[in-house]
C-alpha cells in the first residue's frame, strides 16, 4: 500500500512536467522542430573533406611534359585550376586576396632536366591559414606528381635503355564500414549525439530553475513529497523526450543521409539511456546552484564546449596533447561518440563497448548522487 502511494506521487509529478511542457507552445519546437534542422544543416557543413581547390600555375617551360603535369591537375576532381600566372609576384599578391589556394611552379628547362638529369625540382606554395586543409592539400599535390613522376620514368626514361619495364603494381583497396567514403557516414552519429545531449542538459537544467524562477519549487518544498520522488518525477520526462529525439534522429539518419544502422538497435537504446542518466544529473546538479534560467544556460554551455570539443566529434583524440588525452577519460559524450559510430557504423556488440558501457554507468551514478545530494529540500 506504501509504495503504491510512492509510485502514484512519482506518476502525478510525471503527469504534471509533460502537461507542463506540452503547455509552454515556445518549447515545442526546440524541443524537436530545431535539433531536425540543425541535424540536416550540421552534417551537410560540418565536414573536413577538402574538394574545389583554387589552384593556380607558373608555367616557366612551356613544353609538352608540363603541359602534361598541369593537365593532371586539371582532371583532379579536387582541384579547380583558376589561371596560369605569368609571375610568382602576382601569384602570391592573389594568394594573398585569397583568389588561390595553391601555386605550382614549373622550373625553366624542366623537360630537359628531367630526359638528360633525371630529375627536376619543382616549387608549390600552399596557403596554410587553415593547417589541416593545407596538410591535406599537399597530400594530394604530391600524389599526383607521384603519378606524373611514374608515368615519365615509365614511358620516357627507360626508353633506349635495355631493360625490361617495370609493370605497375596495381593496388585494391577494400574500405570497410564506409563502403563510398562519404563523409557524412562519420559525421551524422556524432552529431546527433550533440543533439541529444544539448536539448536534454539544457531543458532539465533550466526546467528546474524555471520552477525557482516563478516560485513554485517552494511550494512543492514544503508538501509531504519525498527529495527522490520529485527528482524522479522532473527528469523522468526528459529521459523518454531524449529517446524520442534520438529516434526521430536515427530516422533522419537513415532516410535523409542513408546512414547504415548494422549494430544492434535495443543496445544502443540500453546505453542512451544510461548516457542520458548522466547529462540529467549534471542538469539537475548545475540547477542546485543556479538561480536564473541564464545562469544555467551559461554554466551549462561552459562545460558542454568543453566536453564536446574533446570528445574526438570533430578531432582526433590521438591528435591531442597527452595532458588532454587523459582529460578525455572524464567526459562522457565521447564514450557516447565511440559507442554510437561503433554500434551503427561497425556492428559493435556488448563485449565490444561494456568498457565504455561500466565508466558511464559509473559517471551516471556519481553525478546523480553529487546531484541529488546537492538538492535542498525544506522539510
Amino acid at each position: 500500500m506504501i509504495l503504491e502511494l510512492k509510485m502514484n506521487t512519482i506518476r502525478y509529478i510525471i503527469q504534471k512536467e509533460f502537461k507542463q511542457i506540452f503547455r509552454n507552445k515556445a518549447m515545442l519546437p526546440i524541443i524537436f522542430v530545431l535539433p531536425l534542422i540543425q541535424l540536416a544543416i550540421l552534417a551537410n557543413a560540418a565536414t573536413f573533406e577538402v574538394k574545389n581547390i583554387k589552384f593556380g600555375y607558373i608555367d616557366n617551360d612551356k613544353t609538352s611534359l608540363s603541359r602534361e603535369l598541369i593537365e593532371k591537375f586539371n582532371a583532379s576532381t579536387y582541384f579547380n585550376v583558376l589561371t596560369d600566372f605569368p609571375s610568382h609576384i602576382i601569384a602570391d599578391a592573389d594568394m594573398l586576396e585569397g583568389q588561390v589556394d595553391v601555386v605550382l611552379e614549373i622550373p625553366l628547362h624542366f623537360e630537359r632536366n628531367l630526359l638528360k638529369e633525371k630529375k627536376t625540382d619543382l616549387s608549390v606554395r600552399i596557403n596554410a591559414i587553415d593547417g589541416a586543409a593545407a596538410g591535406v592539400e599537399n597530400v594530394y599535390v604530391n600524389r599526383i606528381v607521384q603519378q606524373f613522376n611514374q608515368k615519365v620514368r615509365t614511358e620516357l626514361l627507360l626508353v633506349g635503355e635495355n631493360i625490361n619495364k617495370l609493370q605497375n603494381i596495381a593496388t585494391i583497396p577494400s574500405f570497410w564500414y564506409n563502403e563510398t567514403l562519404n563523409y557524412k557516414t562519420f559525421m551524422v552519429p556524432g552529431i546527433l549525439v550533440l543533439l541529444v545531449t544539448m536539448i536534454t542538459l539544457f531543458l532539465s537544467g533550466m526546467n528546474i530553475v524555471r520552477e525557482k524562477e516563478i516560485g513554485t519549487l517552494e511550494q512543492i518544498n514544503v508538501t509531504p513529497i519525498k527529495k527522490y520522488q520529485f527528482i524522479i518525477g522532473k527528469l523522468f520526462p526528459f529521459l523518454i523526450l531524449g529517446l524520442v529525439l534520438l529516434t526521430v534522429g536515427l530516422i533522419i539518419a537513415k532516410l535523409l543521409f542513408d546512414i547504415p544502422i548494422v549494430g544492434s538497435i535495443l543496445l544502443m537504446y540500453g546505453y542512451s539511456i544510461i548516457y542520458i542518466l548522466v547529462i540529467l544529473g549534471m542538469g539537475l546538479f548545475i540547477s542546485n546552484f543556479t538561480d536564473t534560467q541564464q545562469q544555467a544556460m551559461f554554466i551549462a554551455w561552459f562545460f558542454m564546449v568543453i566536453f564536446i570539443l574533446m570528445s574526438g566529434l570533430f578531432t582526433p583524440i590521438e591528435s591531442m596533447p597527452n595532458w588532454a588525452q587523459v582529460l578525455t577519460e572524464f567526459n562522457p559524450i565521447k564514450y557516447y561518440v565511440q559507442v554510437m559510430r561503433m554500434v551503427m557504423l561497425k556492428g559493435a556488440g556488448f563485449s565490444d563497448i561494456y568498457q565504455q558501457l561500466l565508466k558511464t554507468l559509473a559517471y551516471a551514478l556519481i553525478m546523480n548522487a553529487l546531484a541529488v545530494y546537492s538538492y535542498k529540500k525544506v522539510t
